[in-house]
This record gives structure tokens, C-alpha cells and sequence, in this order.
């Protein structure tokens, strides 16, 4: 995954509050210890002299010094362990203190990149977006089930709206426990304010939490960096972009069928449904239109890769937003 300069040094500036934030920790946990035990300093002490004078003998020719200083270190480091924990510490509690103790937070493990610089990465986009403070409201723990009613019933199967929101929450967090071992993909579609994008920022958050990178766009922003990046090679950011979206964990497309589609788009979107398909990546795709209606926008092939390889939910019921604007 791949930034741009302003992204990269903000991600480093990241690391780097880090580190001053471990050293200073680990700074008051020293001066903790000094106070309750002085005596732990004067080993310190002695391990520095220790240091010096052995120093000098081998600089002077004195092999046998080297040996003698390995051992007589050791007893020092091992008496400085015995007396952080006579004195109520566990015996790593002056240990160097990292978010990341895999990257030590460098952000870096022999020149790649750790794990973890992906999740700062996608939450760098997420903040950009202002996504994360969308999270902290729409996510399971808000999600009521009193704006679907039970008298609003489907012809077609005779369940209610309430039930079939039921299975389709269900159908997410199944989704959300088996993600780290199964390859699924979502289609979830319905009427104009039932809560769709709700259950996308559902699964976002959950597995956001479960440091997952998970890249949210709105159809027409995803078209736009997508046509972008393909015609302009020189346009760094949203080539950048395209690198995220054809690599992260989870990649989420809202109210597709609202862009204007034509070839560019209609391509765009095959070669990512694809790719993604290919290399095992999961889509979650909200929609007002059904699978079938989707197919009148693009073509079979398109229609073919949802059919076969998502699980597709429907929602009804009453536009929630004029229920809450009722309610009110």
C-alpha cells in the first residue's frame, strides 16, 4: 500500500509520538523504582563501573578480562531482576514499552513494512474521511430493531420487515466471526432509507476493532478515483488510492447504482470484483437496486460474479429517517 508524502509523514509522525509516549512511561516507571528502591540505582551504577574498568584492561591486551566481565555483568543484571521484584515489580517492568513490540514501533521490521503500518494507514483514511466519528454512533451497540415493523410484511415471502432485518444482522455478524477464515462477500439492497448504510458502518466498525483494514466509499467516490487513477498515472493520490482498494481487508461500496455509469465505470467495476475475487478479498456492496435491477446498469458478466459469489440480503420497511423525523 502505497501514500503519498503528506500521508507517509503523517503515518511516521504517528510512530514517533509513539515512541516519545513509550520512553516517557518508561521514564516515570524508572523514577517509580528509584524512589521505592535506592538501591537500585547504585546497581546501575556498578554496572557502569564494571563497564570502565574492564574496558581498559582489554584495551591494555587483557583477554581474559572479556570473560570475567560477561560474568560478573550477568550476576549485576541478574541481582538489578531480584530486586524489582523484592520490591513488588515484575522483573520486566523497566522494559522498553511499544504499541507495536513487532516493529518496536518503528513501524518498519527488516526494511517492509509491519502489520501494523497498514492499520495506521487505514485509520489515517478513516480520519481523513471522518468516517471514525460516524462509528462511534452507528454501530451494533445503537442498532434498534424498532424501526422495522412487524406489520410490515412482504407478499413474497410473508415475513416481516423486523424479521428479515433480524436475518440479515445475523447473516453480518456471521459474516464479522467467520471473516478471518472464510472469503465471503455481501450484496445488501432495499428501498431508500432502511438502513443500509447503517449495517455497512455495522461491519466496519466490528472489524475495524478486530484491526482488519476496512476502506469505505460512496459509489461515486469509488468511480472517481477508480476512472481517475486509470487514466491519469501521474495523479499519485488517486493511484495511491487504487493500491488501497484493490489491497485492503474488507473494501465497502455504498448506494452503487446512484454513479453514472458508462464504459469507464462498467469496467472499473468488473476489473475490481474480479481482482478481488481472485486474490480472496471481500466486497460488501449496498444498494437500492436488486441484483436483476443492476444488471439493466451493467452487464452480465458483473451480475454473474454478484450471483454466484455474494450472499444477498434484502431489507424493507419505512424510511427510518422520516420515522426518527416523526418521532421527534
Amino acid at each position: 500500500m502505497e501514500l503519498n508524502n503528506s500521508q507517509y509523514q503523517a503515518i511516521m509522525r504517528i510512530y514517533e509520538q509513539r515512541q516519545f509516549t513509550g520512553r516517557d512511561k518508561q521514564n516515570k516507571r524508572y523514577q517509580e523504582v528509584c524512589e521505592k528502591l535506592p538501591t537500585y540505582p547504585q546497581i546501575e551504577e556498578s554496572i557502569t563501573v564494571l563497564s570502565v574498568q574492564h574496558g581498559k584492561k582489554i584495551l591494555n591486551g587483557d583477554e581474559s578480562s572479556l570473560d570475567l566481565y560477561k560474568k560478573d555483568l550477568e550476576l549485576l543484571r541478574k541481582l538489578k531482576k531480584e530486586t524489582l521484584v523484592s520490591g513488588g515489580f515484575a522483573a520486566n517492568y523497566l522494559d522498553a514499552i511499544y504499541d507495536c513490540p513487532d516493529c518496536k514501533d518503528t513501524g518498519y521490521i527488516n526494511n517492509n513494512k509491519c502489520h501494523c503500518f497498514k492499520n495506521a494507514t487505514i485509520g489515517l483514511l478513516y480520519e481523513q474521511s471522518n468516517l471514525k466519528e460516524i462509528l462511534k454512533q452507528e454501530n451494533f451497540e445503537h442498532f434498534s430493531y424498532e424501526y422495522y415493523s412487524k406489520n410490515y410484511i412482504e407478499q413474497r415471502t410473508g415475513q416481516s420487515s423486523r424479521e428479515i432485518i433480524k436475518e440479515a444482522v445475523n447473516t453480518c455478524k456471521n459474516f464479522i466471526h467467520s471473516f478471518a477464515n472464510t472469503f465471503q462477500n455481501l450484496y445488501i439492497y432495499g428501498n431508500i432509507g432502511v438502513g443500509k448504510t447503517f449495517l455497512l458502518n455495522c461491519l466496519a466498525k466490528e472489524l475495524m476493532d478486530q484491526e482488519y483494514s476496512v476502506l469505505y466509499f460512496s459509489a461515486a467516490e469509488f468511480f472517481d478515483i477508480l476512472v481517475k487513477s486509470a487514466f491519469d498515472k501521474k495523479d499519485l493520490d488517486t493511484t495511491n488510492l487504487r493500491e488501497l482498494i484493490f489491497n485492503c481487508d474488507l473494501l465497502m461500496i455504498d448506494d452503487l447504482g446512484t454513479e453514472f455509469v458508462n464504459q469507464a465505470t462498467t469496467a472499473q467495476l468488473f476489473t475490481c470484483i474480479n481482482e478481488r475475487l481472485l486474490s480472496k478479498k471481500s466486497i460488501v456492496i449496498s444498494s437500492n437496486l436488486s441484483p436483476k435491477d443492476l444488471s439493466k446498469l451493467y452487464n452480465e458478466r458483473i451480475l454473474s460474479r454478484i450471483a454466484n459469489t455474494y450472499d444477498v440480503l434484502r431489507i424493507i420497511g419505512d424510511d427510518i429517517r422520516l420515522q426518527k423525523k416523526w418521532k421527534d
